[in-house]
């Protein structure tokens, strides 16, 4: 079986290579010669992995899976939620992404946040939507070299490190993403 993940990003794409390794081939956007930016402005989760997966099968007649990914932080009513990639500004920089969460976190106590993904597939036409969510801590300082994203200021509940210092393994069998593709992966297992 062969599935298109439409996405650019490379860090996710080693991330979910990883995890459907041996359960079907998995395609990226430049493999089908797709270069085009997919649209994405929907405002939910659900809505941004839809679209891409929608997009990729209608215009390109390949069955895809399309992932939306963001950190929920509590103190700031969720924030920068569907909005993460881009929180502060659209050259979707990590660095100031990170920088300007925790600016809104100074002197704040409560820095209960939640990583969550929504994984869009469709296949042979039909929609099905499966999610992860891991709970965690934004640290005050950047910890760890790995990972992407906000990894550096996010520790998960139970844990004494942070995405970034965790190695690929390790996040990927606790990850929100890898949650999500977990649940792909048996409902593509089931499908064969």
């Amino acid at each position: 079986m062969k599935l298109v993940i439409a996405t650019n990003n490379l860090h996710k794409l080693v991330e979910i290579q990883d995890k459907l390794h041996g359960v079907c081939e998995v395609l990226n956007l430049s493999q089908i010669a797709c270069t085009e930016e997919i649209p994405e402005d929907g405002d939910t989760f659900e809505a941004n992995a839809l679209q891409k997966a929608e997009y990729v099968y209608a215009n390109y007649g390949y069955d895809c899976f399309a992932d939306d990914s963001g950190l929920e932080i509590e103190a700031l009513d969720g924030r920068p939620g569907v909005y993460s990639a881009r929180y502060s500004g659209q050259d979707k920089d990590s660095e100031k992404n990170m920088d300007k969460v925790l600016m809104e976190l100074q002197g704040v106590e409560n820095r209960c946040a939640q990583f969550r993904t929504v994984v869009a597939l469709v296949i042979n036409g039909e929609k099905h939507l499966f999610e992860g969510v891991i709970k965690g801590t934004i640290l005050t300082e950047r910890h760890g070299e790995g990972g992407f994203g906000y990894d550096p200021i996010f520790q998960p509940d139970g844990y004494d490190c942070t995405f970034a210092e965790m190695s690929l393994e390790e996040k990927n069998k606790i990850s929100h993403r890898g949650q999500a593709i977990d649940k792909l992966c048996q409902f593509l297992k089931n499908l064969n």
